[in-house]
């Protein structure tokens, strides 16, 4: 039902026209990022293209690159490229870090139920009574 509700829900959409006006970027200039695989806005029936709000947060990130920072558009593809790895790889951690969060006391039961003969390198426990402090003056 969610899902339904969701594809009934309209999506704010830009025409490149207004895109255009919006960011002071000629029409072409955007069709050349399209071109370049920059950007990807989606088309109407009629082959108009529309702008989502992601896509003009992908513009202004590569509006800031080439305008204030000078990157050329071989080095925005790769920026942005690295981004979305950077994402992916974001989204990893933290879907590990909930796995590890969720299943703490499991992995620590396992951890105290592992016997030395099951290491592949062989581990001495050392019982802190066994210790012996070391001043620094000795």
């Amino acid at each position: 039902m969610i899902n339904e509700e969701m594809s009934k829900k309209k999506v704010k959409t830009y025409t490149i026209s207004v895109v255009s006006r919006l960011y002071d970027v000629h029409p072409q200039t955007l069709r050349l990022y399209e071109r370049e695989g920059l950007i990807e806005p989606s088309r109407s029936k009629g082959n108009t293209r529309l702008f989502t709000d992601k896509d003009l947060e992908r513009l202004e990130v590569i509006l800031s690159l080439t305008r204030e920072l000078g990157v050329n558009l071989a080095g925005v593809e790769i920026i942005l490229n690295m981004r979305a790895k950077m994402e992916a790889m974001q989204l990893e951690f933290e879907r590990f870090f909930e796995y590890l969060r969720n299943h703490a006391d499991e992995i620590s039961s396992q951890v105290n139920n592992f016997s030395d003969s099951e290491a592949l390198i062989p581990i001495s426990r050392v019982n802190r009574q066994d210790v012996i402090e070391l001043d620094d003056d000795e």
